[in-house]
């Protein structure tokens, strides 16, 4: 990455870094490179997905019914780190396109369970390896090492982070 122009400051000010202090305004930084960064891939995987129909959001959807096996929307909702409104309003979309369904639960028929269908499944079967390529090369610049060293950091800071906004939910400081 440049450390010359905007890259480097992402719109923090001299003198608010400087009030800040070096190792403040890099965290401030990092934050805003994440935003940045967030956004950009999600409209670079929402181009690839457009072919078929779909969101980056919805992919993610599709990702954690799969991976947990028929979540309720509470459930999906905290694996995305969202809201059970915005799970619904991504589940009703893919319901309608095909891709989900509602399924009651059978212990307690007021919870509804997100299920993939068969659609989905093909969907992301002939994608799959595809849409790897396109990640992979977007992390390309990175070494293996690197890759892994990013990968043990992001984790660690969303574990924080999310520890922090369940503190948030409970009233704590």
């Amino acid at each position: 990455m440049s450390t010359h122009g905007h890259a480097a400051t992402l719109g923090l000010s001299e003198r608010e870094a400087a009030a800040l202090g070096d190792d403040a305004a890099t965290r401030v930084r990092v934050f805003r490179l994440l935003i940045l960064l967030t956004q950009e891939l999600r409209t670079a995987m929402d181009e690839l997905l457009r072919s078929d129909d779909l969101t980056t959001q919805q992919a993610a959807l599709t990702t954690v019914v799969d991976a947990i096996g028929s979540p309720s929307m509470s459930q999906a909702a905290a694996a995305l780190g969202t809201t059970h409104q915005n799970v619904k309003q991504l589940a009703s979309a893919l319901e309608r396109k095909g891709f989900l369904r509602f399924d009651a639960d059978e212990a307690d028929g007021r919870v509804r369970r997100l299920v993939t269908t068969p659609k989905g499944r093909e969907t992301w079967r002939r994608r799959s390896a595809s849409d790897q390529e396109h990640i992979l090369d977007w992390f390309s610049c990175l070494s293996p090492a690197e890759a892994q060293q990013l990968f043990e950091f992001l984790v660690r800071l969303e574990g924080q982070i999310r520890a922090r906004l369940a503190g948030m939910k409970h009233g704590e400081a």
